[in-house]
């Protein structure tokens, strides 16, 4: 495994499935979006921590109906110790920006996941 494809994965703590597909389809288009990734989610001095920005995505993924995504990224918010009022606060943005169908759309499954992880 080539150095920017390992330092991706140590960031995120597993190897991204978009770095695995792009480094089938060329190894250079691999280390690339590796280089992408491991500088979005890298934590810098004075900018956004990890439970930030998962937070961030959290609403993101809500806002645009991508439940799949945000229950994955549910599960990363509890290892890094998100409050459970932070992820209402995100749920509550995301019905702001993605419109109140959206939020009836992705809160139920969401309200389970948290209740299942123990927030």
């Amino acid at each position: 495994m080539n150095k920017e494809i390992q330092e991706a994965k140590d960031v995120k703590g597993f190897k991204p499935r978009s770095v695995v597909y792009a480094t089938q389809i060329d190894e250079e288009f691999g280390e690339a979006l590796a280089g992408y990734y491991k500088a979005v989610w890298k934590e810098r001095e004075n900018g956004l921590n990890m439970k930030q920005k998962h937070l961030l995505v959290f609403t993101i993924a809500c806002s645009k109906l991508n439940v799949e995504s945000a229950l994955k990224i549910l599960e990363r918010l509890k290892k890094f110790e998100a409050t459970s009022q932070e992820i209402k606060d995100a749920m509550m943005i995301a019905a702001w920006t993605g419109g109140i169908q959206n939020f009836t759309d992705f809160s139920p499954k969401i309200l389970k996941e948290m209740e299942r992880l123990g927030f």
